[in-house]
């Protein structure tokens, strides 16, 4: 399977990024918490969550959304046949994302059980694994391999980078190097210590988008200017969520506006970090379409321009979903 420059890759396969639209790129379609797909009490009924996920979808493109990027990674609910079947009903396009983390969502097989105490995976074996999920296509357990992923998604500790951690951030990084894919990095404690431990594989700053940037403990550090001084995307991707630790929506608008005032309009990103349908979890059951209804309204009051506005929910996604 190659992987086109220039090009995004989307479940349906590779696409001009001039084509996404808007694009919202930390979002969710099926989300299932590691094994609860084997529980009792938890039913997966593709047909219903089919129904349920095209309606949402329909709903995003009604109100002039494009493209959704579900950037749960390998092991939490990717339905690949299932996200095909929704782009094509729907007229969404779809960026499935490969990656994995972090350490406590990680089955045993990831932490070489056979040592003691166990160690985590050296990021080498991390970066092939997600490579192949780029340039083989991503994986359909036990039968095959499907589309190109679009995205390396990685998360640390809340409590902070451990080992394992460590290892999957350079692997994501070196999958990016090799690949053209960006990275998506939800930061554990240290927003910048994060994104300094992918950088330091040299993969360059505007490759990567550091997400949970509307948390208070990164406002309060001045990680998104910090972060988007040194070139990379800051996400602001729990709109719609105003419980701790995550700012108000109020907020999350006027801290927009300061960024765009001071000159890196070009380096914000935007999502809700919606759940479709979530499986073993609760989930976060905003519409796909809550960026485009409610919150771009603020952004107005806040004196953003429309061009503005299409930078932040068009053109930035694009640059960076966009092989390279």
């Amino acid at each position: 399977m190659s992987v086109k420059s220039n090009t995004v890759n989307t479940v349906l396969g590779p696409v001009p990024p001039e084509e996404l639209g808007v694009a919202l790129v930390h979002e969710a379609l099926l989300s299932v918490v590691p094994g609860a797909e084997h529980a009792f009490d938890v039913t997966i009924d593709r047909a219903e969550i089919f129904e349920t996920l095209a309606a949402k979808l329909r709903d995003f493109r009604a109100h002039g959304g494009g493209t959704i990027v579900d950037s749960t990674g390998m092991f939490h609910g990717r339905d690949l046949r299932l996200y095909e079947t929704l782009s094509r009903t729907t007229g969404v396009h779809i960026v499935a994302s490969t990656g994995q983390g972090p350490q406590d969502m990680l089955g045993g097989y990831f932490l070489t059980p056979q040592t003691n105490p166990p160690t985590p995976w050296p990021a080498e074996k991390f970066a092939d694994l997600f490579t192949k999920e780029v340039t083989e296509g991503m994986v359909v357990p036990r039968v095959e391999r499907r589309g190109a992923a679009g995205l390396v998604a990685t998360a640390a500790t809340p409590t902070g980078m451990t080992a394992t951690d460590e290892s999957l951030f350079r692997g994501a990084a070196r999958t990016a190097l090799s690949t053209g894919v960006a990275v998506s990095l939800r930061y554990g404690s240290d927003a910048v210590h994060d994104l300094d431990v992918v950088l330091d594989e040299k993969l360059p700053a505007g490759r990567v988008v550091v997400g949970g940037l509307d948390r208070e403990d990164a406002i309060a550090a001045g990680a998104p200017l910090e972060i988007a001084r040194r070139g990379a995307y800051i996400a602001l991707d729990h709109v719609g969520v105003a419980d701790r630790p995550h700012i108000a929506d109020a907020e999350r608008a006027a801290l927009v506006a300061d960024l765009v005032r001071a000159g890196f309009g070009h380096r914000i990103l935007l999502s809700s970090g919606a759940t479709g349908v979530a499986k073993g979890h609760p989930g976060n059951d905003l519409p796909y379409s809550y960026v485009l209804t409610t919150f771009v309204p603020l952004l107005t009051e806040q004196g953003l321009s429309d061009e503005d506005v299409r930078r932040i929910l068009v053109a930035n996604p694009r640059d960076l979903l966009s092989v390279r």
